[in-house]
């Protein structure tokens, strides 16, 4: 990953509540291995190959492993109530850095993103959203699709969609995506 795209990420996921903040949720440390806790987010052969970072509060990103297979992981962020590392494709990641940048993300380059440790999210309609919108949108343990618009026909969205299902978050956006529970 290129450093100006380390910054952009970093300071993105700072403002969406992924980089460990100066206060934690109560009752909620930051894992213990940061590390296993990012290789959580996927399954074991691709956790074993992806790169592992951390965004750090004052918006630099540490990588504390390098990886071999194009994957890029995160661990857990503790300043959200549920479990939520996540590891992302290439093609996810340069979805991500569109959707950081406030940038049109790319439409015809769909790119997967695991997350099955669950995840926990401020809003399921606003994807500049920095507190939540009600409660928070947890989810169980999922994959996402992103950057192919074609794939959301006829899934449903809005602000409390069922999590068990199929569905499309942040609907209505340049960022909407598939969300696909997988237990």
């Amino acid at each position: 990953m290129k450093t100006s795209s380390v910054v952009l990420l970093s300071t993105a996921l700072i403002l969406a509540g992924y980089a460990a903040p100066a206060r934690a949720v109560p009752g909620k440390g930051a894992h213990p291995d940061p590390v296993r806790s990012a290789m959580s987010a996927a399954p074991p052969a691709v956790g074993a190959g992806a790169t592992i970072v951390r965004a750090n509060p004052d918006g630099s990103m540490t990588t504390l492993r390098k990886g071999t297979n194009g994957f890029t992981c995160m661990p857990d962020n503790p300043a959200t109530p549920g479990p939520d590392p996540m590891c992302m494709d290439a093609n996810a990641m340069e979805w991500a850095m569109a959707w950081m940048g406030h940038k049109a993300p790319p439409t015809d380059k769909p790119g997967l993103m695991y997350m099955l440790a669950g995840g926990t999210d401020f809003s399921n309609t606003d994807p500049y959203a920095t507190r939540p919108d009600g409660a928070w949108v947890s989810t169980g343990p999922h994959v996402m699709v992103v950057g192919s618009a074609a794939l959301l026909a006829g899934y449903p969205s809005g602000a409390r969609p069922d999590t068990k299902v199929p569905y499309v978050m942040w609907a209505g956006t340049p960022y909407a995506h598939l969300m696909v529970p997988v237990r």
